[in-house]
């Protein structure tokens, strides 16, 4: 394969190191757009092809985001989140409280750090539907079995990357309390595990079935993940004492702002 020009090479480092500058004076901004590759070949005196291989690469550091051939911005960073199993003993244990107590803070918000008073988007839009082949394997249901399933959809700036989660529940488990198939009630107080607890179903075991693959090109847009990054997708299976799969939730993450730790009680021998 036949290397690049010396002086393409040099004229895209020169457009990167001159955005790189500006980014770091604050000139530029995060969310702020670029000028076109058009504008910025010009300004740099460099062709369009230089212009875009500078851009492109920026992209790929996760610097400037930006589909291709449409606008491109300074990328706002994600928040980095720790995500770990205790979240789920603490979710159960405020099951019970007031809805005061409740209402302060949940274990997603734990996670990030940021309240959810800070986020520029928190929407949650519901729907009932024919459950998926996947899902209504994963809750021991016949296909064309109905569930309510709930999209969660966060954003912590304008610009940034969305979060994005989607839950599964037996819909007529939930039918009896109109309240549960309201979208307009959330966020919930106490979350899932307090909805489940208001008609009468206690969970006893949580199984994350975790793996790692390449996100789709809506889920690069989406989430604003940068070439190569992959996602981290959760299966989260929520079982009753009764030891019946209530709850799938799908959880998908990208690898470059996400924690997984898991702690493993080990009981003692004495």
């Amino acid at each position: 394969m036949a290397k690049p020009a010396t002086g393409a090479v040099g004229g895209a480092q020169k457009v990167v190191a001159a955005l790189l500058a500006q980014i770091e004076s604050g000139t530029l901004r995060p969310g702020n757009q670029l000028p076109t590759i058009a504008a910025l070949a010009e300004k740099y005196g460099v062709n369009k092809n230089t212009a875009s291989k500078a851009v492109v690469s920026l992209k790929a550091k996760g610097v400037l985001s930006g589909p291709a051939g449409g606008n491109t911005w300074v990328r706002v960073s994600p928040p980095h989140k720790k995500r770990q199993n205790t979240r789920y003993h603490a979710e159960k244990s405020a099951v019970q409280l007031p809805e005061s107590e409740r209402s302060v803070a949940g274990v997603s918000e734990a996670d990030s750090g940021i309240s959810l008073q800070d986020l520029h988007e928190d929407r949650a839009d519901y729907a009932v539907i024919e459950a998926p082949p996947e899902i209504y394997d994963a809750l021991a249901l016949p296909p064309g079995t109905r569930v309510l399933r709930r999209t969660y959809t966060r954003r912590h700036a304008q610009k940034a990357g969305a979060g994005r989660s989607v839950s599964y529940i037996p819909y007529d488990l939930v039918s009896g309390n109109p309240d549960l198939l309201d979208p307009t009630r959330e966020p919930w107080p106490g979350g899932t595990m307090h909805q489940l607890y208001t008609i009468g179903v206690e969970l006893d075991r949580i199984v994350d079935h975790v793996t790692v693959g390449m996100p789709t090109s809506e889920e690069a847009q989406a989430f604003d993940i940068p070439p190569g990054v992959p996602l981290v997708r959760i299966r989260k299976v929520s079982y009753s004492t009764e030891d019946r799969p209530v709850e799938v939730t799908e959880i998908p993450i990208p690898a470059d702002r996400i924690e997984l730790i898991y702690t493993t009680q080990l009981e003692r021998w004495s």
